[in-house]
């Protein structure tokens, strides 16, 4: 009986393969999965006139003197922070290790809404002035992990600053380092429409010529900060479509908090990444970018800590709080303005990782059956385990011989669980 019932049973599965052979196709196109890269757990937008060789270390020195001075022991920080003294006690010398070694790790030099519009021959200035810094600094082995630009965007008052901006700076940096270094990070802001996006694929096309570079090299990333980015009038999600209208050249998605809350009417006392209107266009976002292999950012807070004691302590708690619920949200990415947000982004994004550090760990090792356990993980849950693993030591708040004893995995496995395609394990 179950011979006869099997019969034709080849017959048929080849046939379901032929009817769904086009969807194979689409899902392996447009839903790569994760990346596999190390992402920011910032960018550090400074107005492009304000670009040195060297910013990067004079901000981690900047950084410690603000803990040195209004939070010197781990007690004053967990007062601050609202962080247990424990947490606190346990992710500090990490951080100050953190920001002595590699206080920023995504520097963009800001040419739009952090620089204004001072004239074409003051802007030719200071895109060779960055092309230049950046240049030493891969020179001197003091470059940041990413660098980058942002630029004026496509909207018609500014496109033509921008594509000559994107241009220049493009030109300078083949000349002084003889080549576009991997971690180059472009980002395109006030985007209206999914012809923007397409538009920007045409220049890239057409910069790639220009510069004999190959194809697909120029990647770039989206400010999502107009409404018009989230969804379109006729109801379609816009978001989703620009990452596909970029044609496998868009690395990531960036909340823009501000100009995206005016937009929505939102006044300024009550514009943060906490709104119910940020935490509407970031759900969307997340999930446009999930599976695609596209990142995520959150944007930042404009509260810096600057002034009295009490206001860096007030700036301090706020930026804490905010770096937390991020994180907690699925966004592994925010926004600092200021060498003294450096300390708490740290701090809080150390110390979310430390909190998951054990558990995971416990639970990672039962899944890869070296340990008992009382919960039977599932393969997206493995993987989820292993990126808190793999991202904590890529920003430094696990450390390697930690991660291993305790999950009994090393930081290849673990890496290659975190990057791995779920749905594709068979």
């Amino acid at each position: 009986m179950a011979s006869d019932s099997l019969q034709g049973l080849t017959d048929l599965v080849t046939e379901l393969d032929t009817r769904l052979a086009e969807a194979d196709k689409r899902l392996d196109r447009d839903y790569p999965g994760t990346n596999g890269g190390r992402q920011p757990v910032h960018s550090v937008y400074v107005p492009a006139d304000r670009i040195q060789p060297g910013l990067a270390a004079a901000w981690g020195e900047q950084a410690i003197a603000a803990l040195d001075e209004y939070a010197p022991k781990a007690a004053d920080l967990a007062e601050i922070t609202g962080l247990s003294e424990t947490a606190v006690a346990d992710a500090l010398p990490l951080v100050r290790a953190k920001l002595a070694r590699e206080p920023i790790e995504d520097l963009r030099a800001d040419f739009e809404d952090g620089y204004g519009a001072p004239g074409d021959e003051a802007e030719d200035a200071h895109v060779l002035a960055t092309a230049n810094a950046f240049v030493s600094d891969l020179k001197q082995g003091t470059a940041t992990p990413y660098f980058g630009i942002r630029m004026k965007g496509m909207e018609a008052a500014g496109r033509h600053r921008g594509v000559r901006t994107l241009t220049l700076f493009l030109q300078t940096l083949l000349e002084g380092h003889g080549s576009l270094p991997d971690n180059l990070v472009l980002t395109l802001p006030k985007i209206t429409s999914v012809e923007q996006v397409e538009a920007m694929v045409w220049v890239s096309e057409r910069l790639e010529e220009r510069f004999g570079l190959s194809a697909g090299r120029l990647r770039f990333e989206l400010q999502i900060e107009t409404p018009q980015s989230i969804l379109l009038t006729d109801g379609t999600v816009s978001v989703a479509r620009m990452i596909q209208a970029g044609q496998g050249r868009v690395t990531a998605l960036h909340y823009g908090t501000y100009d995206y809350s005016a937009a929505c009417g939102i006044t300024a006392a009550h514009q943060s990444l906490a709104h119910p209107v940020a935490d509407f266009a970031k759900s969307v976002m997340q999930v446009a970018a999930a599976g695609t292999g596209v990142w995520i950012s959150d944007g930042g807070s404009n509260i810096l800590p600057t002034g009295g004691p009490e206001d860096v302590r007030s700036a301090w708690n706020l930026h804490a709080g905010l770096v937390r619920r991020s994180l907690e949200r699925g966004f592994y990415q925010g926004w600092d303005l200021h060498p003294g947000q450096l300390p708490i982004r740290y701090l809080a994004t150390y110390a979310f990782y430390r909190e998951a550090f054990a558990p995971a760990a416990a639970r990672l090792k039962a899944y890869l059956g070296q340990a008992g356990g009382n919960v039977m993980d599932e393969p997206a849950t493995a993987q989820a385990l292993a990126s808190v693993l793999a991202s904590g030591l890529r920003c430094g708040a696990l450390e390697e011989s930690e991660v291993v004893e305790a999950s009994g995995a090393d930081a290849g496995t673990i890496v290659g669980l975190a990057t791995r395609r779920v749905g594709q394990e068979q």
